[in-house]
């Protein structure tokens, strides 16, 4: 005990002599003494070798001796800490500030607005759905029964946890889910991410995003579905670009349709983008078919309609001359930033 005594008197002489004149000092000298290494972890393990009746005495001048070394530390640092704090130079409020980097919306996005924008002129307001569906409103309900050929037109993901779960291969979902509201007349669009089970590659991906657009009311007809995409035509791609309809098959529209924009890279000449052939597809669409009204309780006899769909990333390709569809989902930042002057 006396031997310890004199090891905390020696210890205490020398830290009373120690200079401290910068921060790095200030850390050695915490490292010296507090460290795990340190001196006073060493003092504490010497409690081992005290005889049992004299531990409780020895115990208290150890833990006397530690807080005087920590009050020393909190000294020291404080010290310097003051010293560097009247060191730092007056802030010059007339220096130019830094620059801030302004973000930007990304052209998904910016195409998506730019779609909505247009129906919403004609009077559609936007609706959206989960992205997680029943087979229900993603097949059942849109004239796709079980074991419906139609079906293999669309490679779907199934939920393991329950088969009858899938991951929505289009926003056609979400216009059986406004049926079902039976609130008519409707005139919707509905913008949202899909996904198919497709190899990914330049021109193709396993998700992607579709605006679907959703018209029902009495005496509705063919020609309101063509003046419709007539006008959003000449509004998207200007009043130069020509028009054509194509007879094609869905199983949620009789009669339906596919059509398609005079290239406006090549003005119809042929190109890669067209394929050669002077034509761009565009969307789909058609009257919606008596089966699906009814599906949604909804009279065919009374309400007639209409539906359209488009997916977004080609056209937002072709407008800002993107070659790869992958570049649109690896949020590389020196693709995104090209887009900040289009909001």
């Amino acid at each position: 005990m006396e031997q310890l005594l004199k090891q905390i008197a020696a210890y205490k002489s020398e830290i009373e002599v120690t200079n401290i004149s910068d921060a790095t000092q200030v850390e050695e000298f915490r490292i010296k003494w507090l460290g795990t290494k340190g001196i006073v972890k060493a003092m504490m393990s010497e409690m081992k070798n005290v005889v049992p009746e004299q531990k409780k005495e020895a115990g208290q001048v150890l833990n006397e001796f530690k807080l005087f070394v920590e009050s020393k530390f909190e000294i020291f640092k404080s010290s310097i800490e003051t010293q560097q704090g009247s060191n730092v130079n007056v802030l010059d409020l007339s220096l130019p500030g830094d620059e801030v980097l302004i973000g930007s919306r990304h052209p998904v996005t910016l195409m998506r607005n730019r779609i909505v924008s247009i129906f919403q002129r004609l009077g559609f307001a936007v609706a959206e759905g989960p992205e997680i569906e029943d087979d229900w409103h993603n097949f059942g309900a849109l004239n796709l029964p079980e074991h419906h050929p139609a079906r293999d037109m669309q490679d779907t993901f199934y939920v393991q946890q329950n088969p009858d779960w899938v991951l929505r291969t289009h926003t056609s979902s979400v216009q059986i889910r406004e049926m079902e509201k039976g609130k008519l007349p409707i005139r919707m669009l509905m913008p949202g991410r899909v996904y198919r089970n497709e190899t990914v590659s330049a021109r193709s991906h396993c998700f992607f995003h579709q605006v679907e657009g959703l018209y029902i009311d009495e005496n509705v007809s063919f020609a309101d579905l063509k003046q419709t995409l007539y006008f959003f035509v000449k509004e998207m791609y200007g009043k130069d670009v020509k028009v054509r309809f194509r007879p094609s098959y869905f199983p949620f529209t009789e009669p339906s349709a596919e059509m398609d924009v005079s290239c406006f890279i090549c003005g119809g000449s042929g190109c890669n983008i067209c394929k050669k052939t002077g034509w761009v597809e565009i969307l789909g669409c058609g009257m919606v078919h008596p089966n699906v009204l009814s599906n949604c309780n909804i009279d065919p006899n009374k309400y007639t309609g209409f539906a359209f769909g488009m997916g977004i990333e080609r056209p937002a390709m072709l407008k800002y001359g993107i070659n790869d569809i992958r570049l649109f989902s690896e949020n590389d930042v020196r693709f995104l930033k090209q887009f900040s002057s289009s909001i």
